[in-house]
């Protein structure tokens, strides 16, 4: 028996397939069934087009392999660009939007200080008020790993220059309010603060800015995210059409009015593909509402509730990061239901070996 040639049991008419009765040949011939475009066949391993008799067996092998290789690019194409966006949100909830705030808070707070130590009447337990606030705001800023090792040196030597420059204040305020050692302690401690580069606040800024732009490159929705979605999308636009084809297909062919595994793959498509979109925006959304938020806030905005705010605008987000697994077990669920549902009309047209 050739390839491409039906069993005997089909050609008499006295057969069964898994569907019922198997008709005596292909009662809707090649004229009235446009068959698939034989570029397409060569393409994907099913060989040549049977010349002349049924071509049962080989539109079933090509549309199969059609089906597979749809099923593995959207698997693939939804993968990537879904760790495209979901990737970004953990590091940018844990490490880089807390490091800003932290940052900030550390500036405000150093501000405060020298605003209380240079006052008409200092108070030394709100100056180390201010202090303890902004070192624990440093420590959580080293905690969240800013800048990597570079960073972490940064911060280790701002929280020393902290140190002298709370040591040269509260020498300060040891002395008479009017003495010159006071004016030369506070001038001291005032350019450690604020003089040049060099600067404590100088120094904190400068990192603020680099995790800034980290906050930019975690929330950019650029061009290759666009990309990889919209190959994502023509993707399924193909499985969908490619479904709906095979099912009308084997409709005509087996008299089975439905395919209720291709059915389950179309479904398993539209739902997965839509849930997957979903979560997309809605954490999308929640960064690009972090960015501007962290925008204001190095604005100049109050940072006292900028912390639960970014805590909000991120909630779930590594629930829904994890669902990238899922789309490998749903890739390779759609080509089990595919495979299921043509591998019994494929089994009554086996190929012998030439």
């Amino acid at each position: 028996m050739s390839a491409g040639t039906e069993p005997a049991a089909a050609r008499t008419g006295r057969g069964h397939g898994p569907g019922g009765p198997l008709p005596a040949r292909d009662t809707v011939g090649p004229r009235h069934r446009p068959p698939l475009p034989r570029p397409l066949g060569r393409l994907l391993g099913a060989g040549r087009r049977p010349p002349d008799g049924s071509t049962t067996a080989y539109d079933l092998a090509v549309r199969r392999r059609l089906l597979l290789v749809l099923s593995a690019l959207l698997t693939l194409s939804l993968f990537v660009s879904y760790q495209g966006v979901h990737a970004d949100a953990g590091p940018l909830r844990t490490a880089s939007a807390p490091a800003v705030v932290a940052i900030d808070t550390a500036l405000k707070a150093l501000g405060e200080a020298q605003a209380d130590a240079n006052g008409a009447t200092p108070s030394t337990s709100e100056f180390q008020k201010q202090i303890s606030v902004a070192a624990q705001s440093l420590a959580e800023a080293a905690a969240d790993d800013v800048g990597g090792p570079a960073g972490r040196q940064a911060l280790q030597t701002v929280a020393g220059l902290v140190t002298g420059y709370t040591a040269m204040v509260q020498r300060a305020q040891l002395e008479p309010s009017n003495s010159v050692l006071r004016r030369a302690y506070m001038s001291y401690a005032t350019s450690m603060l604020r003089s040049g580069e060099s600067g404590i606040e100088a120094r904190l800024k400068l990192l603020q800015d680099q995790q800034r732009a980290a906050v930019q490159r975690q929330t950019s929705f650029g061009w290759p995210l666009w990309l990889g979605w919209s190959m994502a999308g023509l993707c399924v636009l193909a499985l969908g059409a490619a479904l709906a084809e095979t099912q009308l297909f084997l409709r005509r062919r087996f008299r089975r009015r439905y395919n209720r595994q291709l059915i389950g793959a179309a479904a398993l498509t539209a739902g997965g593909f839509l849930t997957l979109v979903l979560f997309t925006v809605w954490t999308h959304r929640g960064m690009a509402d972090t960015r501007g938020l962290l925008d204001q806030v190095v604005a100049g905005q109050a940072v006292t509730d900028a912390r639960p705010r970014t805590a909000s605008f991120l909630a779930h987000t590594g629930f829904r990061a994890a669902a990238s697994a899922w789309i490998v077990i749903g890739g390779v669920l759609l080509m089990a239901l595919t495979e299921a549902g043509l591998r019994p009309h494929i089994d009554d047209y086996r190929f012998r070996p030439r």
